[in-house]
């Protein structure tokens, strides 16, 4: 039986893609030259806004870096990957950076939460792949089972409901405890 070969979309097909009229105001990543689509729900969007607000408070307090919602990270050597992170952090640490332009290299931390439309297994594939392109530290959320898993490069934790997440070296002091996070469903 014959089966269909798709070839994977590049990012310069990527973009042309986003830039058609019927996908304005649509949110896309391309992960390893899939084009997939973004589907946040309310809670989603509720616990997005928490960590914007915990984090920007902490940066307000700590000026070692800058908090981003949905900012577009196309790295130059990479044709098949364009992500969006839900929640980014990038430390100052002498970098420069193009405000009307996607980020060109990775956040220092990069936040992900769980949609229902989310597979967990894409969702680690992704922090891997923040990994292994420079990103620190990532936390991946999960709106279901109240969880978040924390990777770095060399350790994955798994924090659960009566647990308080901290951001370890890279953000030294900051603490959010997890019944501050679920308390919002």
């Amino acid at each position: 039986m014959f089966e269909a070969q798709t070839k994977p979309v590049t990012a310069e097909a990527f973009i042309t893609f986003i830039l058609q009229s019927e996908n304005e105001g649509r949110r896309f990543e391309l992960i390893d030259g899939e084009i997939v689509e973004k589907m946040p729900t309310q809670l989603h969007a509720l616990i997005a806004t928490l960590f914007i607000f915990r984090l920007s408070l902490y940066f307000q307090n700590n000026p070692i870096g800058w908090v981003f919602t949905e900012l577009r990270i196309k790295l130059p050597s990479d044709d098949l990957n364009d992500t969006i992170p839900d929640i980014s952090v990038v430390l100052k640490e002498g970098r420069e950076f193009n405000p009307n332009e996607p980020l060109t290299f990775m956040p220092d931390l990069a936040i992900e939460i769980k949609s229902p439309t989310d597979s967990l297994i894409k969702m680690r594939k992704k922090a891997n792949y923040y990994l292994e392109n420079g990103t620190k530290l990532v936390w991946l959320v999960d709106t279901q089972r109240q969880k978040v898993e924390i990777y770095t490069v060399d350790d994955t934790e798994i924090l659960g409901v009566n647990d308080t997440l901290d951001g370890g070296d890279l953000l030294p002091n900051f603490k959010l405890p997890m019944t501050d996070l679920w308390s919002q469903k």
